[in-house]
């Protein structure tokens, strides 16, 4: 029977929230970031990202940090069948920091928290039955209950042809062995967790850890002795981690030396941050293993993606993609500090964005201009219609996916704000409106630190007035401010769209625009997405395509802007644009909100018919890019 998935991890569903500041004591974070963790959860996520088709099972809280995983994770592409919401308890967190390479504090929150509630209610035999392997980890074989469920799971696995592997994982501290103070602790020797570990492993046949978490599953602190031991109770293939010296593989009796083992090459890199790197490894390792490659290739992948892992901040994202790791295992290890490798952060930024943005109908109502120079323009009042307009974006999505806006933080803030979670794509612009050379919204802040209070699926938009024949001077200027906001962005984790409108500037010809992006690529700025002006030929929009896929072959794509186009000439400038797949769509302001703005402006219409007017032209412009892709995709066919 043809399975849906290729792995279920089972266990830990929590957040973490990791110190923002580097070397100082946990104590003295002053601010966090936010990821999804535990290692179930991180391996789901880590072997989703490496092509694998993965999902988990657990229990999460009924608000909002549940919330957040259950959506992380469907971003990821995790399937979440298996994770309930537990309506009694709350989602386990853990606060972390990163001292040194080798000093990570931590403060495990996990006191009845909801993964610990898990049960063999929650194990449906429909869902083991759809999975070609079955993954649990140690922490859920540290309770009664909890090892139930995990039991049961992996009896259903064998049952249906599936296969079955451990990562021992040990936390002392989550078996009771260690205190709340000792969360970093990784080794504590006690019988009664080797006997509980010992009268499970029976039912694995891949068994991974490192060699003190061997120590404790085979009751001594010497490895080989160890490894025999659990060699005595289980027939699965034992994976080895040696940290810096990579791994090793043993199928059958365990040698006298660990180099006698099956190994992989390991890579001379900086560790930044030890945590998590044992999930990152663990999900190349299954990449391995569900693909059926020999152990030196499966331990290549996972000594790869246990690299990867320790050399940025977090853990679920810092592990790769599967181009990620295509490219670095062609290309190696150039500086080995992999966070500061601009091509290599250049393709695990590109490669892991989340959510679907194929298609782009975007209501553009970032402008300001044009707003205070209408009769009747007060401050309020903008901000009001600006309110309208996202009501007449709204009824045009209708729960529809591939729809967005474009609105301001300074005319806009409350649309702005009432637009999150609507599953609107949301794009804010930071230029001054009009300057040449490019100025920044004051709200920003001299050093861009305005981009850290945004939300995450806030894009930064950015509208530069330039031209190829700038003076150097100039497009040093150009280059210089939208460099900044761009390094800003990518460190806030937001992306990043450039808009260039040349023909503001000078004459344009069919290289006008090519030259332009070229220059940016150049100096090292990388848009995740562009919008340009409609281009009159088919040759233009095509040598506008080549020069972005020249330089990024993993662009999110291009957005065509309206310059207050009629719509007829929309309808045509569309038809021409659909031809491109790099094209995803629109996004056009006035030709929408114009007539409406001005007539409720003067108070000649009321806030429903402006609604209706917005809706109506929204919507004509989103069906027309719709046909117009259409066309072009079946006269590609």
């Amino acid at each position: 029977m043809q399975k849906s998935l290729d792995i279920i991890t089972i266990g830990r569903a929590g957040v973490d929230l990791y110190g923002s500041q580097i070397g100082g004591r946990l104590e003295d974070m002053g601010s966090f970031e936010k990821y999804i963790g535990g290692s179930p959860t991180n391996m789901a996520t880590g072997t989703a990202r490496l092509g694998l088709k993965s999902g988990l099972i657990s229990r999460v809280g009924d608000e909002h940090m549940g919330r957040f995983i259950r959506e992380e994770l469907i971003r990821e592409g995790v399937d979440v069948r298996g994770v309930a919401t537990d309506p009694e308890r709350l989602t386990a967190l853990v606060i972390l920091g990163i001292r040194d390479e080798e000093q990570f504090p931590l403060i495990f929150y996990r006191e009845n928290c909801a993964d610990m509630a898990l049960s063999e209610d929650d194990i449906d035999e429909a869902l083991i039955a759809d999975s070609r392997a079955v993954v649990a980890t140690g922490t859920h074989l540290s309770h009664s209950k909890t090892t139930t469920a995990v039991i049961k799971a992996l009896e259903l696995a064998k049952k249906h042809g599936g296969r079955r592997a451990l990562d021992i994982d040990y936390r002392p501290n989550l078996w009771g062995v260690a205190g709340h103070g000792d969360g970093e602790s990784r080794f504590v020797e006690s019988a009664a967790v080797t006997a509980k570990l010992q009268s499970t492993l029976h039912h694995f046949d891949l068994i991974v850890g490192t060699e003190e978490e061997f120590h404790i599953a085979g009751g001594s602190t010497d490895t080989i002795a160890a490894l025999r031991a659990v060699r005595a109770v289980s027939g699965a293939t034992l994976v080895c981690k040696r940290g810096p010296m990579g791994a090793v593989a043993f199928e059958g009796d365990i040698p006298d030396s660990l180099d006698d083992g099956q190994t992989g090459p390991g890579f001379p890199i900086e560790v930044f941050n030890v945590l998590g790197a044992g999930d990152g490894f663990m999900s190349g390792l299954l990449k391995g293993w569900m693909e059926d490659a020999d152990w030196p290739t499966t331990l290549t992948y996972a000594n790869a993606c246990g690299a990867l892992a320790v050399s940025r901040h977090g853990c679920t994202p810092a592990y790769p993609s599967q181009e990620e790791l295509a490219f670095f295992l062609k290309r190696g290890v150039v500086q080995p500090d992999l966070r500061n490798d601009t091509a290599l952060e250049q393709i695990h930024w590109s490669t892991n964005r989340k959510s679907d943005w194929s298609t782009m109908r975007v209501f553009a109502f970032d402008h300001r201009i044009q707003l205070e120079e209408m009769p009747g323009y007060s401050l309020e009042k903008g901000g009001t219609f600006k309110e309208l307009c996202l009501r007449a974006a709204q009824q045009v999505q209708d729960g529809k996916a591939g729809y967005g806006i474009l609105c301001d933080n300074r005319i806009g803030k409350t649309a702005l704000h009432k637009a999150s979670g609507t599953d609107l794509w949301i794009g804010r612009p930071v230029e001054w409106p009009g300057s040449r050379p490019l100025r920044y919204e004051p709200q920003l802040g001299p050093d861009f630190g305005g981009l850290k209070e945004w939300p995450r699926n806030n894009v930064v938009k950015a509208l530069c007035f330039c031209h190829p024949d700038d003076d150097e001077a100039m497009w040093q200027d150009h280059l210089g401010t939208i460099t900044q906001l761009f390094t800003a962005a990518r460190r806030n984790g937001l992306e990043f769209l450039l808009e260039v409108i040349p023909s503001k500037v000078g004459p344009v010809e069919a290289q006008t625009t090519p030259l332009i992006i070229q220059r940016f690529y150049d100096a090292g700025i990388f848009p995740d997405w562009w919008k340009l002006e409609p281009f009159t030929t088919e040759a233009d929009w095509q040598a506008a395509v080549d020069a972005i896929e020249k330089n990024d072959t993993n662009t999110r794509g291009i957005v065509v802007l309206g310059l207050d186009a009629p719509e007829n000439d929309l309808a045509a400038s569309f038809a021409l644009a659909a031809q491109q797949p790099l094209v995803k769509g629109f996004a056009v302001g006035r030709t929408i909100f114009g007539d409406a703005a001005r007539a409720w402006m003067r108070g000649d219409i009321t806030d429903a018919q402006a609604v209706a007017d917005m809706t109506e032209k929204f919507s004509r412009l989103a069906g027309i890019w719709d046909q117009a892709r259409a066309q072009a995709q079946g006269d590609a066919q």
